[in-house]
């Protein structure tokens, strides 16, 4: 009897422990429901489902890795990767192809092979890809913005993004984009090199678009210190070492 006293004891003390812990539970449910609902209603439903990473985006799967291909040519500068050479298949070497007529050739390959070799066919003498820029596109919501960063992050870099439109001033935007380019980033311990996203290039002036093209064409010979003008070469600033991914609403 004494036994059974003590173990029914023991087990009210269990279930009443429980139905405290029960009673408790809902409030703190309750006050962390209220604080989510407040943080959700301040927080706009494209912030709070935007795609984070590369296999969360919905936009068109060629657009997206045709804008990765260009940009993961420029590791060779950026970060010093050698561009892996591709093998060929034994039984090519055994068996060369017939020479057929350019045309021809190309209208047995796809879309994707066609892009791939015009975004390989030419390397500058610094390994850069030939365009230097990437133009997006396209109606406002279509995910240019986050399309680009997403993959600027997936790619290893840190991303600068700027309105074309806030800088009016040709200086103020020659200023921003050498900022961006030549400067590395110094947030945190892992520093990671700059990817420039220019948004809303459309409303950008014309001098200001002029500005961009002298930066993406500039040449070597420009960047060099020269004697008795070392000064003035220095202010130019250097070759254009990062890449620069514009947007755009009007083609």
């Amino acid at each position: 009897r004494r036994q059974v006293l003590e173990t029914s004891q023991q087990l009210t003390e269990i279930i009443n422990s429980q139905a405290s812990d029960e009673t408790s539970k809902p409030r703190e449910d309750a006050e962390m429901a209220d604080d989510d609902e407040e943080s959700a209603s301040h927080c706009l439903w494209v912030d709070r489902f935007t795609p984070r990473r590369y296999t969360e985006l919905l936009s068109d799967d060629y657009t997206n890795r045709c804008l990765l291909k260009w940009l993961k040519l420029w590791d060779t500068v950026v970060f010093g990767k050698e561009k892996p050479v591709k093998k060929v298949k034994p039984t090519a070497e055994a068996h060369p192809p017939l020479k057929q007529p350019k045309e021809q050739q190309n209208k047995w390959k796809s879309k994707v092979q066609l892009t791939e070799e015009i975004l390989e066919a030419e390397l500058d003498q610094y390994k850069r890809p030939k365009n230097k820029a990437a133009l997006l596109c396209g109606p406002p919501g279509l995910g240019k913005t986050t399309l680009a960063h997403v993959i600027a992050k997936h790619a290893g870099y840190n991303v600068v993004e700027m309105n074309a439109s806030d800088d009016r001033s040709p200086e103020a935007f020659k200023t921003r984009i050498e900022a961006a380019t030549q400067m590395k980033s110094v947030l945190g311990a892992d520093e990671k090199p700059n990817c420039l996203i220019i948004d809303e290039i459309d409303g950008a002036p014309t001098a200001s678009i002029n500005v961009l093209l002298n930066i993406i064409n500039r040449k070597e010979a420009e960047a060099e210190v020269a004697p008795g003008v070392g000064r003035r070469r220095r202010r130019e600033g250097g070759l254009l070492l990062r890449p620069i991914i514009c947007i755009c609403n009007d083609q």
